[in-house]
């Protein structure tokens, strides 16, 4: 039986689902005017977070003041912002790391990374990037997560595209099977962020009713128009969504 054709029910607010989004600011062509018009649909809709490059956080802070939108600066995210020797020697330590079970390494880093940020009073997501781990390896980061106390674990980046024996390059992204894993491994205290796939209200809702918190983002306006349409308000609204289906689709 395909999961997608059972509708179900949950309740919800429209601030619920906005303070779900962080708004997804990052592909490597938008324009100036494109981040500036961006960053208007994150103060307009009061997203949890506008997701920027870190040469944008000036910007972002001048254009969200007054605001209760966090601004959220991605490190290291992959769109060619660092040296060719310093992408090469995070790629090859984090896949020898991760994919060789250095576990010790990969906690090493994760606690420095996240001493870094609480020391600044700012919180840290760490990327998995699902669609090369097994669940071994995700259930282990989750765990190492948890011990350490980050904020959040985030599926994907939503840019992983994984060549395949075919030749070909796909991508998962989200996946329901996957955010179940990370629920159930990681700590209650730690939130799950679902990036890659989850496009529509619907998905919203049913990554909301696993347990994710907040999903990666940058159809925000059509999630949040639909909600309305739907007459999702301010107020609890019971409303009904269709399920994704196990296997996601990838991309933001």
């Amino acid at each position: 039986m395909n999961e997608s054709k059972n509708p179900q029910i949950t309740t919800v607010t429209l601030q619920q689902i906005a303070k779900m989004i962080d708004h997804s600011l990052l592909h490597p062509t938008m324009t100036d005017e494109e981040i500036l018009a961006g960053l208007r649909i994150a103060k307009e809709y009061g997203v949890a977070t506008a997701c920027v490059k870190p040469y944008l956080i000036p910007l972002a802070k001048k254009e969200l003041e007054g605001t209760d939108v966090l601004v959220c600066p991605v490190i290291g995210f992959p769109h060619g912002n660092s040296t060719t020797e310093v992408k090469v020697f995070e790629a090859d330590a984090a896949a020898a790391a991760a994919l060789s079970g250095d576990w010790e390494y990969v906690s090493n880093e994760i606690r420095e990374f996240n001493d870094a940020v609480i020391r600044h009073g700012a919180v840290l997501k760490v990327t998995f990037e699902n669609d090369y781990l097994e669940d071994s390896h995700i259930i282990r980061l989750c765990q190492i997560c948890s011990e350490i106390g980050v904020a959040f674990v985030k599926t994907s980046s939503g840019y992983g595209f994984v060549k395949q024996s075919s030749g070909m390059y796909t991508y998962k992204g989200a996946t329901v099977p996957h955010l179940k894993l990370m629920r159930q491994w990681s700590d209650p205290k730690v939130q799950i962020k679902a990036a890659g796939g989850v496009r529509t209200l619907d998905d919203l809702l049913h990554v909301m009713s696993l347990g994710v918190t907040r999903i990666g983002a940058s159809a925000t306006t059509a999630i949040l128009e639909e909600a309305k349409n739907r007459g999702i308000t301010d107020q609890p609204t019971e409303v009904a969504f269709r399920p994704m289906p196990d296997s996601g689709c990838g991309g933001y």
